[in-house]
């Protein structure tokens, strides 16, 4: 009596299975993050207009500096592991994509037993040769969502590698043009340093006529004599600042150690305009957020998997080929062979193996939701500083012009009473040094300037575009 097969009775089920899936394998909801309206400032207008949003090309317009920066971003060691990481995570979204498919492997074997005597059937083989060519097809059913979930997971990684990337070329941009403007503001500190010296040999000279005359003592000889060592020791460190910024923005660029050509620091001048955008476009605008919450998602999509092995899995497995005897049978269609298999498989006990899995990853996506919340609160902080940095050096520069006008009138003045007698040495003396330091506080205070929009445009995501 031959059974009828119902197929309505086996799809039915399947059906409804799989409608459960959604039950089993949630969907990613993006965690709130973002509570605040404005970044922490008082003066800045808040609108949805950001500098992240302009290309490095037209934040930099340095021709010297936009080669510099053209040149790391294309042979900077960094950029260059970062776009392995990425051909690496490819390969694994692929991976993802065929975890629909059915697996298939072929198998070819050729078998030779030499039979015993007192065997089953040695009185009738004393040896027996077997030929085979096989195939085996085995195929998952997603019904709790598992494959999907590793699919999206591979998928996150993927994007989260590219995020990282982009990265690791906001921060070089930064690095390098933070460096040039630095490397300017140095040549700048050893020509004021080297103006100095040249004034204070002068001045040496003087002092020892004015001593000779006796107007001045030894002392104030020897006094302007350390102040001429002292400069000439900070031209020195200038030197030595200079080099070693040099070998580093040579290993930003991915070569070795060598000198940097660099235009002067007054021609330096960013003419981008201030513009911060809201606190919620970090979110797409900053390469590290985007990474990080690609990170959530990987780890909230692991966790959808994690979860799906608590359920049974259904699977469909065929195997079927030749088999024969002898090579010129194995042709024939008398060797044909096949076999159908389908099965549920629930696990029972595995030693807890699923459920420490499962442990495992909902810890790890809450670490993954925990970092990305702080990627969040650290790039609002970055942008925070960056402003209140860029307003404070503005300031001070305006501060430094006149102090250090008021020291440079208020040592010629006491240079020429020396001259005549009416002034004490030691003013002259400290006239001179104030000068000199506010005028390499001026300098620090226009590279700072410079410095806080380039951590601005960092913090804003600004670089990668």
């Amino acid at each position: 009596m031959k059974t009828k097969i119902n197929f309505k009775t086996l799809v039915f089920p399947i059906l409804i299975l799989s409608l459960q899936s959604c039950f089993v394998a949630k969907e990613y909801e993006r965690p709130e993050v973002v509570k605040e309206e404005n970044y922490r400032t008082d003066n800045l207008p808040q609108d949805s207009i950001t500098m992240a949003d302009v290309s490095w090309k037209d934040m930099f317009t340095d021709p010297v500096l936009q080669g510099y920066i053209a040149e790391g971003l294309e042979n900077n060691i960094d950029i260059r592991v970062a776009m392995q990481q990425i051909l690496a995570a490819e390969a694994y979204l692929k991976q993802g994509k065929a975890g629909y498919f059915p697996s298939l492997t072929g198998n070819a074997s050729f078998t030779h037993q030499e039979l015993s005597s007192n065997s089953q059937f040695g009185g009738l083989f004393s040896s027996l040769d077997q030929y085979e060519i096989s195939g085996s097809l085995s195929w998952e059913a997603d019904i709790w969502g598992k494959i999907r979930s590793n699919k999206r997971a591979f998928e996150a990684s993927y994007l989260q590698s590219i995020a990282a990337h982009q990265a690791v070329k906001t921060t070089l941009i930064a690095n390098i043009a933070s460096s040039y403007y630095q490397l300017a503001a140095l040549d700048e500190q050893k020509s004021v340093t080297e103006k100095t010296i040249e004034n204070r040999k002068k001045s040496l000279e003087t002092n020892k006529a004015l001593k000779e005359a006796g107007n001045i003592t030894e002392v104030g000889v020897k006094q302007t004599e350390a102040q001429l060592y002292t400069a000439q020791a900070l031209l020195i460190d200038i030197n030595n600042q200079i080099r070693l910024l040099e070998n580093t923005i040579s290993i930003l660029l991915g070569k070795e150690p060598t000198s940097i050509q660099r235009t002067a620091l007054e021609r330096q001048n960013i003419e981008t305009e201030l513009k911060t955008g809201v606190p919620a476009q970090l979110l797409r605008n900053r390469p590290d957020v985007i990474q990080a919450e690609y990170g959530l998602v990987n780890a909230f999509e692991l966790t959808n998997a994690a979860r799906a092995n608590f359920y049974p899995s259904i699977t469909l497995t065929a195997n079927g080929g030749l088999q024969a005897l002898s090579a010129g049978d194995l042709f024939d269609t008398n060797s044909l062979f096949a076999t159908i298999v389908g099965g549920l498989t629930q696990p029972i006990f595995q030693k807890r193996q699923i459920r420490t899995q499962y442990e495992v990853a909902e810890a790890q996506q809450e670490q993954a939701r925990l970092q990305f919340r702080q990627a969040y609160l650290t790039a609002t902080k970055e942008v925070a500083d960056a402003l209140y940095n860029y307003e404070a050096a503005s300031d001070k520069i305006e501060v430094k012009e006149k102090e250090y006008n008021s020291y440079s009138t208020a040592t010629e003045y006491s240079e020429e009473l020396l001259t005549y007698g009416l002034a004490n040495y030691l003013e002259v003396l400290t006239a001179r040094e104030n000068a000199l330091n506010s005028r390499l506080d001026l300098i620090n205070a226009k590279y700072s300037q410079l410095n806080s929009m380039v951590d601005l445009y960092q913090a804003l995501g600004g670089g990668w575009q």
